[in-house]
């Protein structure tokens, strides 16, 4: 088999991984040039994922750089009335440990041979075998695999399929060393998940394992174009983070002072998703995993699919060698069963965030009955 991955985050990565360990050859097309050219993001809440990477040989590695402390959850109502605190016990099993994403990706890095990923390599066109990048140059594929996630251009040749927005808007900040640099904006957020839900807005802070807490703040219910009318001038961080601070006016000030200890790096994200239950004919020698197939709302369950769809695709073509059309249709039908399911669950953790009494709904759900 000749398999060309496009994309290298974590279905693809988990697909070559598990290739690599039934010994299948499978090359990962990267646009980025380097390994450390871009900032991978921040934690990922891995759980149904931890099946992937047992099949993949990779549970021990991932365990030693999983961080239990991130299973804590702090649940607050924008007045400060704090509705949920759960902190885990130091031996307390790692049913949803938090990890970096930047250090999972490496561990998936590290495990496949160095010679598996082409850097600097774009997709650009595919069509009879043929698989042709930006800039030039072409190879061949019996198996061609779109890992590249939500702005997927391999889907094109599966589904018609787009992402649509779904009124929802974020802004990325974060406080780097926040231990040293504010101590007590770091007890207060504590070791894993802050969360403060309001009607039609929230702030979420996010530990992570570097020292550098992430915020996010997310307006609801908003237009796509809503980072064009919102007053929201990005080309000036410190007037940014004014501004982000009177939309929270009327909230407790010790969120609004979690804004103000933010450095300079703030970043718009307009959230989009695939259609719930995406599904298509299947096509013998073209398929999707992760955000290119089942782009999903933010609230943990991508990273996870996409760990999933990458090993059960790969054990879909180590069983049958010599029939990919039948391991592409076998891994779809259960990836379409599964993250379909997912993304249902996941809708409804939205629809919930959307809603008034967001906060209280969130409660009922973390403490149901």
């Amino acid at each position: 088999m000749t398999i060309a991955i496009i994309g290298a985050g974590m279905g693809g990565l988990a697909l070559a991984r598990v290739l690599h360990v039934h010994g299948i050859d499978a090359v990962v097309y990267e646009r980025e040039p380097a390994r450390g050219t871009r900032d991978q993001g921040g934690m990922l809440d891995i759980h149904s994922g931890q099946e992937a990477l047992r099949e993949a040989g990779l549970i021990d590695q991932f365990l030693a750089i999983a961080r239990g402390a991130g299973q804590d959850i702090r649940l607050l109502e924008p007045d400060g009335t704090l509705l949920l605190q759960e902190d885990t016990l130091d031996d307390a099993p790692l049913l949803r440990p938090e990890v970096d994403r930047a250090d999972l990706r490496a561990l998936l890095l590290d495990s496949i041979p160095e010679h598996a990923v082409r850097w600097g390599h774009q997709f650009d066109s595919a069509d009879n075998g043929v698989l042709r990048f930006v800039g030039g140059g072409s190879t061949t594929y019996d198996l061609l695999v779109g890992a590249d996630g939500a702005n997927s251009r391999v889907r094109a040749l599966v589904t018609d399929a787009r992402p649509a927005h779904i009124g929802h808007n974020a802004v990325e900040l974060g406080i780097p060393d926040i231990d040293r640099t504010r101590p007590d904006l770091a007890a207060m957020v504590g070791r894993g998940n802050y969360w403060v839900l309001g009607d039609g807005m929230s702030l979420a802070a996010q530990r992570n394992g570097d020292g550098r807490v992430r915020v996010g703040l997310s307006f609801y219910n908003t237009a796509e174009d809503w980072f064009a009318t919102s007053a929201i001038p990005f080309d000036d961080p410190p007037a940014a983070r004014a501004r982000l601070i009177d939309l929270f006016s009327g909230w407790d000030a010790r969120f609004t002072e979690l804004i103000a200890a933010c450095d300079d790096t703030v970043v718009p994200r307009s959230i989009s998703t695939l259609p719930v239950g995406l599904t298509w004919p299947s096509v013998p020698d073209v398929t999707l995993v992760g955000d290119a197939a089942h782009l999903m709302p933010p609230v943990g369950e991508g990273a996870n699919m996409a760990l999933l769809d990458g090993a059960r695709l790969g054990l879909a073509l180590a069983a049958r060698p010599h029939d990919i059309p039948a391991a592409v249709e076998e891994y779809e039908r259960e990836m379409f069963e599964r993250t379909g399911a997912a993304a249902r669950m996941s809708a409804r953790i939205q629809d919930m965030l959307t809603s008034p009494g967001a906060a209280r709904r969130m409660l009922a759900f973390f403490q149901p009955g």
